[in-house]
């Protein structure tokens, strides 16, 4: 069986558990209370953390959970923070996506340097540069290659700084994971 069918499989089995439920529920409310300071810069830029919650709870309990985490957190997050923005699903995929990067990546692995900059760099290209400008353009009618272009350089200063944050996030729950096995 592949690692990747592996790693699905026991994510879902996991789902089933109360203290999963649990841990995932607190990862999704700090995400949610953590998004109440996003910066918006303009219609087609954010600045924010709440990735750091979803990234644990990939890293935590697998694609599975952090999927629907993703999911559920973006469709909380719209109805309490929408601004007035119409309800596009395509940001809601893009959530849901997130969290399955995360746990495809982070779940079941030791935490290394190449490891939070892959989970990084897959999450920037695949929902920051190619997803997110695809949704805007079809909900503002400006061409893909505007919005693209105004998320470059934007992606290129917040990676190396997401990327530690997410290094050192995980490397201190590995401590704590460590630790509680051996008690």
């Amino acid at each position: 069986m592949s690692k990747f069918v592996q790693s699905i499989r026991s994510s879902s089995r996991d789902m089933k558990q109360v203290r999963v439920l649990a841990g995932a529920a607190m990862l999704l409310a700090l995400s949610v209370i953590i998004d109440t300071f996003t910066i918006r810069v303009s219609d087609a830029l954010r600045i924010g953390f709440s990735f750091l919650p979803l990234a644990l709870t990939g890293y935590l309990y697998g694609p599975v959970v952090g999927a629907v985490s993703g999911l559920a957190g973006d469709l909380i997050k719209y109805f309490l923070y929408s601004y007035g923005e119409p309800f596009f699903p395509g940001f809601t995929l893009n959530a849901l996506l997130s969290g399955f990067l995360y746990g495809m990546i982070l779940y079941q692995h030791r935490v290394t340097i190449s490891r939070a900059i892959c989970a990084k760099v897959c999450t920037a290209v695949i929902i920051n540069l190619l997803l997110t400008p695809l949704w805007l353009s079809i909900m503002y009618g400006k061409a893909f290659w505007v919005y693209l272009s105004l998320r470059v350089g934007s992606n290129l200063i917040k990676l190396p700084i997401d990327t530690v944050m997410l290094l050192f996030l995980l490397k201190l729950m590995e401590r704590i994971k460590v630790r509680a096995k051996a008690v």
